[in-house]
């Protein structure tokens, strides 16, 4: 789960990160009141979007008035900001996050995430803020530092020192740096993250260690053990067809494709968006209904893939174990003429009472095709999906 920046930096002052002083606005009036009680000589005027490369999109501006202010969120607001990360639908921007404007000395780059390869929380470290961190590893590695915290022994000061020393900082700033990594750290475990970052964490004028932006992103399996963090869910930032489908016990992805995949189990539904690709197909969604398929389940995932108007085919796969094939077959059945779906539908049935399903789906007079394997049920889909389009 994703939070906005304003979000992320309370979070951060909460736990001893320090962080530019700003306020939340959701109108230009807010806006303007909020630059005047920040005073100063400049603001900064944020898009709160879920993504990254807010500021090459346009989505961050920095203004020297208060007419500018009130002009800069009147632009943003009420628009949808389109970034590298978002699409070419874009995110929609309902509130802008004011800040006052600082005298930057120095732009790095901190980060505290999972490593799956060493099974340990790590903090990454760079001199090179302000860049795509995976641009900066991939051109010039040498200069990003990765750090791993034992899980029994925590961190350690002299893990936060080589992070300092890597950053080039001195004196105070290496107390001051050791304070942010500590609170990152506590803030990471208590809540759950998965990934905290700061890009850019600025060396001021003065010296002074800020963290100029803020992205946590959170365990969605532990968020329901904080309802503090699950109040700061924005669901106009998430795919609004990926929330329906959570109510239903769904596992939904919405890709740009044409056929629809309907299949029990991620590994299945992989496997099956992969042999699509290879027929020369392009599936419009990834859909794993789990392993207790039943009609209700059935039809709330047809009307999800048919609420994607790109779909000109429907794939469904199921492997029947637990659950036998000529009952999944009649709730398909069911769910189909409950649905009213239009588009041809391909349904490949392995396992338990395979073949009693198969003479169900072949019995009906609907626009239904049940296929002997995988392999002859992703040509056939493609061919009809070409077909329709």
């Amino acid at each position: 789960m994703n939070i906005h920046e304003y979000q992320a930096k309370q979070l951060f002052r909460s736990y001893g990160i320090p962080a530019p002083e700003g306020r939340p606005a959701a109108s230009a009036q807010e806006a303007d009141r909020a630059a005047r009680g920040l005073g100063g000589a400049g603001w900064v005027v944020k898009a709160q979007v879920h993504a990254g490369g807010r500021g090459k999109a346009g989505g961050v501006k920095l203004v020297k008035t208060l007419e500018d202010v009130a002009a800069a969120s009147r632009d943003l607001l009420g628009g949808r900001l389109v970034t590298h990360q978002t699409g070419n639908a874009g995110l929609p921007v309902r509130n802008l996050l004011i800040e006052r404007t600082y005298p930057i000395k120095r732009e790095l780059y901190l980060s505290l995430i999972v490593d799956r390869g060493s099974e340990r929380m790590t903090f990454i470290a760079s001199a090179a803020g302000g860049m795509d961190i995976e641009a900066v590893a991939h051109e010039s590695p040498e200069q990003i530092l990765s750090v791993a915290i034992h899980p029994a022994a925590g961190l350690q000061a002299n893990q936060c020192r080589r992070c300092a020393y890597a950053l080039g900082l001195k004196g105070e700033q290496i107390k001051a740096l050791t304070g942010i990594m500590q609170g990152m750290y506590r803030l990471f475990l208590e809540k759950d993250a998965s990934q905290i970052e700061i890009n850019p964490l600025i060396e001021t004028e003065a010296g002074e260690l800020l963290a100029l932006d803020a992205k946590i992103n959170f365990d969605d399996n532990a968020v329901a053990a904080h309802p503090d963090i699950l109040a700061l869910r924005d669901h106009e930032q998430e795919d609004a067809k990926e929330n329906k489908a959570q109510q239903y016990g769904l596992n939904y992805i919405t890709l740009d494709g044409t056929i629809g995949c309907m299949v029990n189990g991620a590994g299945l539904a992989m496997a099956t968006m992969d042999l699509v690709k290879l027929k020369g197909g392009s599936p419009a969604n990834f859909l794993d209904v789990g392993g207790g398929t039943n009609v209700e389940k059935v039809c709330e995932a047809f009307k999800l893939i048919l609420s994607d108007g790109n779909v000109k085919a429907v794939l469904v796969n199921i492997f029947g174990g637990i659950v036998q094939c000529d009952i999944i077959a009649s709730g398909i059945l069911a769910a189909i003429k409950q649905v009213h779906v239009a588009v041809p539908v391909v349904v490949r049935l392995e396992g338990t009472n395979a073949e009693q399903g198969r003479a169900l789906l072949n019995s009906t007079g609907l626009n239904l095709y049940a296929a002997d394997d995988l392999t002859h049920a992703a040509e056939q889909v493609v061919a009809l999906a070409e077909a329709a389009a």
